[in-house]
């Protein structure tokens, strides 16, 4: 069994801490808990905080029927609970504020996840407190993944793998893109997928794969058609994204054209990314393959977003961002063309930066599959 990661990066956030002059951070539940802990609090009506200090264990507020969730953990921690009268909510943040010295400190909290929900309780609880945006200090640890994040995501990402390769036998002329994607989803689950999966997955026939971000509706599948199909996995809390296009007979010379540059615009902007590159030239390397080809208009998105305890996370594969890329970001690489009204076609995969390159992750094959022939 391999060591826990938990008690290095809570180490690695105590010096982060200090470098921005906090006493602490405070976390809600989601990605962040999740990479400094490994536990799986939801967030709910009822408060939960976890603080973590520069200097001793971590301070938590949670409710009394979440106590389980902490059997076993293995780092001293202390714990102030409350029971279902929200009366007594506040008295839980005071016995934190008084267990973890808090009042009068300088409390980091992350801006895009802290609910107001919590932020009360933290204000009537140490009145003497602020509370700057911290989200800085998670950020440069958690944007470089380690063995045990990359592990993770390798699993993620062989789930739903297997679960489109047990999909696409029930695809053929008359299913309708909502049933499809109903299908994808059961099979995740099958597969080994929690039940919070990353996000509903995308299964766009013809001129509906158009949208970038079409919902699935009640469309019929035509044979000839172009099918896009967007969806991930989530294993532990770390997410999969990948997109592949397949077909239900011929769909013609123009589609199978649409399909072929973007496959040659994945793999210019793969071959460009590795460390110490900015994140816009892989942008960049992408977005001419798609222009020389006549369709730089019809590209209208960026090439490609971070992966890992969040489905889209830094660093973003944009033009104009300056970020040098460095071994253990990973990130997915997927730019499309979108001709409306007709079709449109987007291959993505994840790659983890390397020493001298990068590893890409998602493995099955990027090539138009024309479904009827297998």
């Amino acid at each position: 069994m391999s060591e826990s990661p938990f008690p290095a990066r809570q180490c690695a956030l105590a010096r982060e801490l200090a470098g921005l002059d906090l006493h602490a951070l405070a976390v809600v539940p989601g990605a962040s808990l999740t990479y400094l802990t490994g536990l799986d609090f939801h967030l709910s009506e009822r408060p939960t905080v976890a603080f973590f200090r520069q200097h001793g264990a971590p301070v938590f507020v949670i409710p009394e029927l979440e106590e389980g969730k902490l059997d076993g953990f293995p780092m001293d921690i202390c714990v102030c609970t409350y029971g279902e009268d929200p009366s007594i909510w506040p008295e839980a943040f005071r016995e934190a504020a008084r267990a973890g010295g808090l009042d009068g400190q300088r409390i980091g909290i992350e801006f895009g996840s802290m609910r107001v929900l919590e932020l009360r309780m933290l204000e009537g609880a140490m009145p003497g407190s602020t509370y700057p945006d911290g989200h800085e200090a998670l950020a440069a640890l958690r944007i470089c993944k380690d063995a045990h994040d990359i592990e993770k995501m390798r699993s993620a990402v062989q789930v739903a793998e297997d679960a489109m390769g047990h999909t696409l036998s029930a695809i053929e002329p008359g299913i309708t893109e909502r049933e499809a994607a109903s299908r994808l989803t059961a099979r995740l689950l099958d597969a080994g997928c929690a039940p919070e999966i990353p996000f509903p997955p995308i299964v766009a026939f013809g001129p509906s794969s158009a949208n970038p971000h079409a919902t699935p509706d009640d469309r019929a599948l035509r044979s000839g058609e172009l099918i896009l199909c967007d969806w991930g996995a989530n294993v532990e809390g770390y997410f999969s994204d990948m997109t592949r296009m397949f077909t239900y007979g011929d769909p013609g010379n123009d589609a199978r054209h649409i399909v072929e540059v973007v496959g040659h615009a994945r793999q210019a902007a793969a071959q460009t990314a590795g460390p110490g590159v900015p994140a816009s030239e892989v942008d960049r390397a992408a977005r001419a393959v798609i222009e020389k080809a006549g369709f730089g208009e019809r590209f209208v998105h960026r090439t490609g977003h971070g992966v890992g305890l969040e489905i889209h996370e830094a660093p973003y594969i944009r033009d104009g961002n300056p970020m040098l890329l460095r071994p253990g970001m990973t990130f997915t690489i997927e730019p499309g063309i979108y001709l409306d009204g007709v079709a449109g076609a987007r291959i993505e995969d994840i790659v983890a930066v390397t020493e001298d390159g990068v590893d890409t992750l998602t493995a099955l094959p990027r090539e138009l599959v024309d479904i009827a022939a297998r």
